[in-house]
């Protein structure tokens, strides 16, 4: 069993690293993220290796798509280093500042948060992303991955560490967490004052634990159960190939389609071509009563289904008789990840957008556009359903804090 001071250790050792990084230049961290890459590539073999021995635990697993690699995959781990490194860097950055009328000058600049703890399952990908996005933005690491990626994740932080150090980065600027039972993610939950703040990226239940039992700061990356809605003025043929990319590019990521609702307008002409395009995908519909009418292997809709992140080819379709009804619909069920309408009206999109309450809400696009890299961040740290320092997609930015700079001449006050 993994004691605490096991994981106290390295976040101690990960402290000392962070003070080491804060103040490096952009040009020694981005050759450090570039040589990063490069040996994530030359190694490819070994974390082959290590991956095969994760993914025969267990095979049939439905989430092995997430956890399996492949050298495409891992070339697209090393693309997303060198985006990374080609980013602006933020440290530094002054976000706002004023002169007072006393002579003081006031600048708020960005800062790194120091010791970074991520807590994830399964996808090792998120190894090297979560990686180069904190020692670029300035930032230690520490990698918490589950048990079932254990081989993958130490292969690839192995890897990382070394080409970091060699390239000139402190020791223990990435290091992944001892253990991978329970008592690991607690003491790295429990480490406040050496651990800044925690991102877990997973499933509902392991955010859940995270937030419920941390006493370290925990920026809270969410459930997907995204929405698309087929709006009566919409571009059928558009719509089709919306909710097919939505839900069956890749089903088993946060950014996924969970649900589809169709206007009562357009159902009879959209939803038979639609079903049959989906279950011809391998897409199981669970419909309402509506749905059913439309299509033969509809399975009955449930709440479970309104409210599930099937991360599955598994799909909740349901009719709905408004926009209004629609939007209702998503805030009572929805995660407030991401939401998509397909409509050619402007008001009906203005009014989809203004109505919810999501990180991202997509107009004639799917939904699977919801990603950092997509959005031109390189990669990114996760998806925060939140509201409080980050929402949506967290790039270099999300990850640092601010400092207020104040320069005088002596002034005092009175």
């Amino acid at each position: 069993m993994t004691t605490a001071e096991d994981v106290l250790s390295v976040a101690k050792a990960a402290r000392v690293a962070a003070a080491e990084l804060a103040p490096m230049p952009r040009s020694v961290k981005d050759a450090a993220l570039l040589a990063m890459a490069d040996a994530l590539v030359a190694n490819t073999t070994a974390i082959l290796e290590a991956n095969g021995r994760d993914v025969a635990r267990d095979p049939d697993n439905p989430l092995v798509d997430r956890l399996k690699l492949d050298s495409e995959r891992i070339e697209a781990m090393a693309d997303g280093l060198r985006q990374v490194a080609g980013l602006p860097d933020p440290v530094g950055e002054v976000l706002r500042g004023s002169t007072l009328a006393n002579g003081l000058q006031l600048r708020q600049v960005r800062v790194p948060m120091g010791v970074v703890g991520i807590i994830y399952e399964a996808r090792p990908n998120v190894t090297a992303d979560a990686a180069g996005l904190c020692l670029k933005s300035g930032n230690a690491v520490l990698l918490r991955g589950s048990s079932s990626a254990r081989e993958s994740n130490r292969a690839i932080v192995d890897v990382l560490a070394a080409a970091a150090q060699q390239a000139g980065l402190p020791p223990d600027s990435v290091q992944l967490v001892p253990g991978d039972d329970h008592e690991s993610a607690k003491h790295l939950m429990r480490a406040r004052g050496l651990v800044d703040v925690l991102i877990p990226r997973g499933g509902a239940g392991l955010i859940r634990s995270v937030v419920e039992e941390s006493t370290v700061p925990v920026i809270e990356t969410g459930v997907g159960n995204c929405h698309v809605y087929v709006d009566a003025d919409a571009d059928l043929d558009m719509a089709l190939e919306i909710i097919v990319n939505s839900k069956t590019q890749r089903p088993s990521v946060c950014n996924a389609a969970e649900t589809m609702l169709v206007h009562r307008d357009v159902a009879a002409e959209f939803l038979p071509g639609a079903l049959k395009a989906l279950q011809d995908k391998g897409v199981t519909i669970h419909g309402d009563a509506a749905v059913a009418e439309h299509g033969a292997d509809v399975v009955p809709a449930t709440d479970d289904d309104w409210a599930a992140e099937y991360l599955s080819l598994d799909l909740a379709v349901g009719v709905v008789d408004s926009l209004a009804d629609a939007v209702a619909h998503i805030r009572q069920w929805g995660s407030g990840h991401t939401e998509a309408i397909v409509t050619r009206s402007l008001p009906a999109s203005q009014q989809f957008v203004s109505g919810l309450d999501s990180a991202a809400v997509m107009v004639n696009a799917s939904t699977r556009f919801t990603d950092g890299e997509q959005f031109g961040m390189g990669a990114e740290i996760g998806i925060s359903n939140q509201k409080l320092h980050a929402r949506g997609p967290m790039g270099l930015p999300e990850l640092t804090s601010t400092t207020w700079v104040v320069t005088g001449t002596g002034q005092i006050r009175t």
